[in-house]
């Protein structure tokens, strides 16, 4: 392991999820975390296809926010408001990369830590508890 997942594992277990007992207070973690950390808006480009989005690969957007507290699905996936043709709607964050924000580390350390959410341990155990717990 790099030093670098190192230090994404470290920020996602001390930082994000450390309180986190269930799938919905990790959602919260993560909404407050990216929220905080994320300097909007910024120019993205889309870098996976999503069939429930009309956004093509390496088509460029504005990002505006976060959309609102609970907007994430099942799965956990933050959405985040762009302005596409003159239209604005939500994606997945993890649909869209930034682009020319090299200067604010906040927001790259935070979308970094996002993206390597789901090969993290933690999220696959948790889910395996959660749904331990539910039964």
């Amino acid at each position: 392991m790099s030093i670098e997942n190192k230090d994404i594992e470290e920020r996602i277990l001390m930082e994000i999820v450390v309180d986190a007992y269930g799938m919905e207070e990790r959602a919260l973690g993560w909404y407050y975390y990216l929220e905080d950390r994320i300097s909007f808006p910024f120019l993205a480009e889309c870098f996976k296809v999503d069939s429930h989005s009309p956004l093509i690969l390496g088509e460029q957007v504005n990002v505006a926010r976060m959309t609102g507290e609970g907007n994430w699905s099942q799965s956990q996936d933050m959405f985040v408001e762009i302005s596409w043709r003159d239209r604005i709607f939500s994606v997945l964050l993890a649909q869209v990369k930034p682009l020319y924000i090299d200067e604010d580390e906040d927001t790259i350390e935070a979308i970094s830590a996002y993206v390597a959410r789901d090969e993290h341990p933690s999220r696959h155990k948790l889910n395996t508890q959660s749904a331990l717990v539910e039964h």
